[in-house]
């Protein structure tokens, strides 16, 4: 009888501590996605005062359609957003610099952080994000999800960059080369630009890490509006830009 007790015992908290975590993660991914949203908003002002302040100034020369580099900031602060459709009609996220547990990770907030030591979005080299898989919002609950072709996309202050999910993998906690300019080849000068979004496997455990690979397709400026995939999940898309 004692011993059905303390199995039944054992369900219960089980059953409590699943329960627990899957609202936990619905209430910090909630406040997650409305926290990206007034980046986005953000993002956009910053565009516009820019703009207004230096109508006639021109902007570094570029070859076309080669995209523009984002400053990096300093560790903690927040300077674009992630969209992946593969995560749902709605899913929006912050991108802070760093991947501080405490600043950036398990900040209601944020909650995806970008290794400082790799790229910023628009350069030559590998643009490696993290986030949780499970708890303070899990935005790569979905990870394991992607499929080939899949488009993600990350939206800073100067526009959208799109890249096609190519792989997973799986590596040790040590393998720290998926942040190399060109990931797991090191001493190789990158001459594409790759984004690699990187969280712990398996669920609900940091035994591993699950590395998504993802290639540089294409960028759209600002001031031409964003890919139609992800109109409606953009402040932009809803006020015109100084033209």
């Amino acid at each position: 009888m004692f011993g059905e007790l303390l199995i039944t015992a054992g369900v219960v908290v089980m059953l409590f501590l699943g329960w627990y975590v899957w609202l936990n993660d619905i209430i910090a991914g909630a406040q997650q996605q409305n926290a990206a949203s007034e980046v986005q908003e953000q993002l956009r002002a910053e565009f516009e005062r820019d703009r207004a302040e230096s109508p006639d100034e021109p902007s570094e020369p570029r070859e076309p359609g080669e995209p523009a580099v984002t400053a990096a900031p300093p560790e903690g602060e927040a300077f674009g957003t992630l969209i992946v459709p593969r995560f749902g009609d709605s899913y929006v996220r912050t991108i802070a610099s760093g991947v501080d547990l405490q600043t950036v990770l398990n900040n209601p907030r944020l909650g995806v952080g970008h290794y400082m030591e790799t790229q910023m979005p628009g350069e030559l080299g590998n643009v490696a994000l993290a986030a949780h898989r499970t708890t303070y919002g899990a935005p790569f609950a979905d990870i394991a999800e992607l499929r080939v072709g899949d488009r993600i996309y990350v939206e800073t202050r100067d526009g959208w960059y799109e890249y096609v999910f190519r792989n997973l993998e799986y590596v040790w906690p040590t393998a720290v080369q998926v942040l190399e300019p060109v990931p797991q080849a090191p001493q190789v000068e990158a001459n594409e630009r790759y984004l690699t979004l990187t969280s712990c496997n398996p669920r609900f455990s940091a035994a591993e890490r699950i590395i998504a690979y993802a290639v540089f397709e294409t960028w759209y400026p600002r001031e031409d509006g964003p890919p139609a995939e992800i109109s409606g999940l953009t402040q932009a898309a809803a006020a015109p830009t100084i033209g």
